[in-house]
């Protein structure tokens, strides 16, 4: 939605007005830089408009207090209700925020009011004399901190401190909250995955309430006063989010297919497309549009590691094919972690406890992998992207789902990843795509085909390029875009996809 930049006793306007400039690719629509009245915060925004775009613009003040925030409340209407539809004056919904924490202070909203916010954001709030940060639950939407002078610097990207003498730059933690007051503190605690069966489970009672729990999701998450579509690689979990959404939309849902030619995913996208009736669009990329893409793909990115990259190369199509056509779009993501839908998990069969924690730490690392690509490259192109499956309320319920029906064994039959989620969901799409087996982003978009292809060009190597000199080769693009490459290297996530049982 947008990008935020905020200092606490530390830098000048100037100063947040550069920090702010570096990352103004997140919200083209609005620009604004100001101090909070006399005190010591100054606070920076870019926004991409999309709830109340008329009347939206951040920072958005109330009282002596103000705040800047990036991503999206979608529980601010039932807020309004219950704090008084008076005490607003946009129609934003970041404006739920700094409404509700003034009627914390006054002891009408409790002392754990950030809990009652449902959605994805990450947030910075002060006056004159306090200033709170916060994450949402997942970490969807990225918040970095770091050492100015005395005070303090945060910003959505890392770019933003770029050439800005910063120390101790770091990720504040998903489901926590800063408080210049008192510290840091967890606000959410990541529910436990069930391990076993309970004797006598309806089985087919919880397919039929997994399904309306998804359902209510991606109509919640899809919540929006500008035009939507959906990534749909025709894959099992966009495929599901774009049926649903399409049915929520009443039907003219746009949706959004890249690949190779004649790649498995644009081929299985194109029959989702045409079962669910929605208005499909495509873009085919080549291995000399992949070379030309790697600078733009890792600077963005903020991250040189190699499974990262070729995974954000398709998102960097994906999300320039959507922008042409919308400004937000619903993704796939965190289905495979809720559900157990990744080649890693498989060793896990007969160990459900350790599978119930892995499914529970692989959600808590999410933010520095796949949510850090799906962030950084929509909104390098002004594009917003949602991600219904890691809704607080689904990940809740999911979690109490035994693992057992998520990875299961078939009598008699394969072992199926993500089983529960595809009985809840068989009526929606052709049999071939609800069963349909995984395929990676990076190999069903056929990038890992092209991939060799594509190294040889931008390295000017002859032969393979391995490995090592892949890595090498994105790390040289990440020294020759930043001024403080370091930084970059220090911050970046990487995947932790390797816990297997012994």
């Amino acid at each position: 939605m947008c990008g935020i930049v905020a200092l606490w006793n530390a830098g000048s306007a100037e100063l947040a007005a550069r920090m702010t400039r570096q990352i103004a690719h997140r919200g083209p629509d609005e620009f604004a830089v100001g101090r909070v009245g006399d005190g010591p915060g100054i606070l920076g925004h870019c926004r991409l408009s999309i709830i109340g775009p008329d009347n939206g613009r951040q920072p958005i003040h109330h009282g002596g207090a103000a705040v800047v925030a990036n991503g999206e409340i979608y529980n601010h209407a039932d807020l309004r209700a219950i704090l008084g539809p008076d005490r607003f004056r946009t129609a934003s919904d970041s404006e739920a925020i700094i409404q509700l924490f003034d009627a914390a202070s006054s002891g009408s909203a409790g002392e754990r009011w950030i809990d009652r916010l449902d959605g994805m954001f990450a947030f910075v709030l002060c006056d004159g004399e306090r200033l709170i940060a916060a994450r949402d639950p997942l970490g969807i939407k990225p918040l970095y901190m770091a050492r100015l002078d005395e005070g303090l610097a945060f910003a959505s990207e890392v770019k933003a401190f770029d050439g800005v003498a910063v120390s101790d730059i770091a990720a504040l933690p998903p489901g926590h909250l800063f408080d210049t007051r008192s510290g840091l503190r967890r606000w959410h605690r990541m529910p436990h995955g069930a391990s076993s069966a309970e004797n006598g489970l309806d089985v087919d009672d919880l397919v039929r309430e997994l399904r309306m729990v998804l359902e209510e999701a991606v109509r919640k998450w899809s919540m929006s006063d500008v035009g939507f579509g959906a990534f749909l690689s025709g894959g099992l979990d966009s495929s599901i989010i774009a049926a649903l959404a399409n049915r929520t939309l009443n039907g003219g849902l746009r949706t959004f297919a890249v690949g190779t030619q004649a790649s498995p995913d644009l081929i299985a996208a194109r029959r989702v497309a045409d079962h669910i009736g929605s208005e499909h669009h495509e873009l085919q990329f080549t291995a000399p549009q992949i070379a030309a893409a790697f600078e733009e793909v890792i600077y963005h990115l903020e991250s040189p590691d190699i499974d990262l990259v070729r995974s954000a190369v398709p998102t960097h199509f994906a999300a320039l094919l959507a922008s042409r056509h919308v400004k937000v779009t619903l993704t796939g993501e965190g289905a495979d972690e809720l559900f157990a839908g990744y080649a890693y998990h498989k060793p896990y069969v007969g160990h459900p406890v350790a599978l119930a924690e892995e499914i529970t730490r692989s959600l808590g690392t999410m933010h520095n992998i796949n949510l850090q690509r799906v962030d950084r490259l929509t909104m390098a192109h002004g594009l917003e992207a949602r991600t219904p499956f890691l809704d607080r309320d689904l990940i809740a319920f999911t979690q109490t789902i035994p693992v057992e029906l998520k990875l299961r064994q078939v009598p008699n039959g394969p072992l199926v990843e993500k089983w529960i989620l595809r009985k809840a969901c068989e009526d929606l799409l052709p049999a071939d795509i609800v069963w349909r087996t995984k395929a990676q982003f990076d190999e069903g978009s056929g990038m890992v085909d092209s991939l060799q292809q594509a190294l040889r060009l931008a390295t000017g190597v002859d032969g393979d390029v391995d490995r090592e000199r892949e890595g090498l080769y994105y790390r040289s693009i990440v020294e020759q875009r930043y001024a403080d490459p370091d930084r970059i290297f220090a911050t970046a996530g990487t995947w932790a996809s390797d816990r297997v049982v012994a």
